[in-house]
């Protein structure tokens, strides 16, 4: 089950030893945190009170290579671009919400829904390319209060632990069990797991650095993430009968983050 995050772990770690071996490149550390809105198989899509309900908190240690500060030999690539590597921390509770509980006339399933939840915790580890099309590092690293907007795209090995309970008692029976939830998916007895796992996760994200101090900043970002699972939450109804479920699990991270430049 680790293997995968094992094997992403040291292929991070060796190519930054050895692009720091054969270059003089500056380093950056930081540490990241905010709220995750988790959009999941709990609550009804697009509805106000499931992403609001269903929103957890991150927290992330982030290290940077900047390919500018100590080469004198400006190119587009150096002046624009950063190598972030992440490791990061966010956990979610996870409610059903929405017009059907609202509206329902069938008031076993009503509480069926109601009584369900689920917790959704995750570790990620991976690195995004960062770049910054309107501000050149090296004019942003002189700039007292400058501001550098910038887009990231990259790849995470997610590990994550999902748990699925219901207070009406054992998940898995016609009494506790919301009919859909009941039907086998994806190799599952059910459309439920409480299980752990490693995914894939792609990420974009767009946010901006503000220049605090010489050798610090302070960085605004919103960060969407995409897995390659939809088990992430502990919910995957069968999506050949259920079409509305057709997506796998995502999120958006709203991080603000503390930055501060190694000296060599």
């Amino acid at each position: 089950m680790f293997k995968h995050l094992y094997f992403t772990i040291f292929a991070l770690f060796g190519i930054t030893t050895i692009a720091n071996a054969q270059s003089n490149l500056a380093q950056e550390v930081g540490i990241i945190f905010g709220p995750v809105a988790f959009q999941s198989d709990f609550g009804e899509r697009h509805n106000f009170d499931t992403n609001v309900g269903n929103t957890g908190f991150g927290v992330g240690i982030v290290h940077f290579i900047n390919f500018s500060a100590n080469n004198n030999r400006e190119s587009f690539f150096t002046e624009h671009f950063k190598v972030r590597s992440e490791l990061s921390f966010n956990t979610t509770t996870l409610n059903h919400f929405g017009g059907y509980i609202e509206t329902a006339k069938n008031k076993l399933y009503v509480s069926q829904l109601k009584a369900m939840s689920g917790k959704s915790t995750l570790l990620n580890l991976g690195a995004q390319l960062e770049f910054s099309p309107f501000m050149k590092i090296h004019d942003f690293e002189n700039t007292a209060g400058g501001f550098s907007p910038y887009f990231s795209v990259g790849f995470l090995a997610t590990y994550y632990t999902s748990k699925v309970s219901s207070t009406m008692g054992e998940l898995g029976l016609p009494s506790t069990t919301f009919p859909k939830y009941l039907t086998p998916s994806d190799g599952h007895q059910y459309g439920f797991a409480s299980e752990s796992g490693v995914a894939l996760a792609a990420t974009a994200g767009v946010g901006f650095h503000l220049k605090l101090t010489q050798m610090s900043d302070v960085m605004f970002e919103t960060r969407f993430q995409a897995f390659s699972s939809d088990w992430i939450d502990g919910l995957n109804p069968n999506k050949d009968l259920y079409k509305e479920n057709k997506a796998n699990d995502w999120q958006v991270w709203f991080n603000v983050g503390y930055i501060y430049y190694l000296e060599f």
